[in-house]
């Protein structure tokens, strides 16, 4: 994700923490007043003071998981060993980090006659989460296919709230996939596999002149982008954004 554009600096407390996968975090922090965003941006968020440090630094780049309407910013991660990873999640309530932010532009398209799919693997999912609970709450008319991917149900975040949306919002559809159930100790009746040319074909068969979004690990994001070009849609119907490993 680039953070090339100056952006508002301000502070923010920490709230709360919850893991929302097998060794994935979900951490919410005080949305400061009159701090606006788009559902679908990032944020970079450096720890003050932290106990330790390493060469990667104080700062990271997180896309915001909560939707606008929500009253807390919440950012979700997977948890590798790392200074500011261990930092995060054990730092008392209350302390405070700086925000610097909202930029990038993976938001929802405005011409409510085209179709948004989105396509997500594991931590990707976040500024999809964003998205979709934001497109129910103002009862957005956008027809919306969201195809995520993982390892196993245990690996995927936010994956139980995502499927009860479809019964808040009937323009939207999870297409959840599984592509290593022979890991996993939980019954799943969903799709399995990697998402590919046939899944996409299977499901967006009336899908009209769709907007594409990805958003994932870096090799996901140039193999879907790779498959959506060649079925014949153009580079400006499609939005990505990778998710390195930090």
């Amino acid at each position: 994700m680039s953070t090339t554009k100056a952006s508002p600096v301000t502070l923010s407390k920490f709230l709360s923490r919850h893991e929302v996968a097998e060794r994935t975090m979900a951490f919410r922090f005080e949305k400061p007043s009159k701090w606006t965003f788009k559902a679908g941006q990032f944020l970079d968020m450096t720890l003050l003071d932290p106990s330790e440090t390493d060469a990667e630094g104080n700062t990271r780049t997180f896309s915001i998981a909560s939707a606008p309407h929500e009253e807390t910013l919440m950012v979700a991660t997977r948890m590798r060993d790392t200074a500011f990873k261990r930092v995060l999640n054990t730092m008392p309530l209350e302390s405070v980090v700086k925000i610097e932010g909202p930029s990038g532009n993976l938001t929802l398209h405005s011409n409510v006659k085209r179709t948004a799919v989105f396509l997500a693997g594991g931590i990707g999912i976040t500024p999809f989460r964003s998205i979709v609970f934001h497109a129910a709450k103002e009862k957005l008319p956008h027809r919306i296919f969201l195809f995520y991917s993982n390892r196993r149900p245990e690996d995927a975040p936010f994956l139980d709230e995502l499927q009860a949306l479809e019964k808040e919002n009937p323009n939207y559809k999870l297409i959840a996939s599984m592509n290593e159930m022979v890991k996993s100790n939980r019954p799943w009746h969903g799709e399995v596999g990697l998402i590919d040319k046939e899944m996409l074909s299977k499901y967006l068969k009336d899908a009209v002149s769709p907007i594409y979004y990805v958003a994932g690990p870096p090799g996901m994001v140039k193999g879907l982008h790779t498959i959506i070009n060649e079925a014949g849609v153009g580079d400006d119907d499609i939005r990505a954004e990778e998710f390195a490993g930090y």
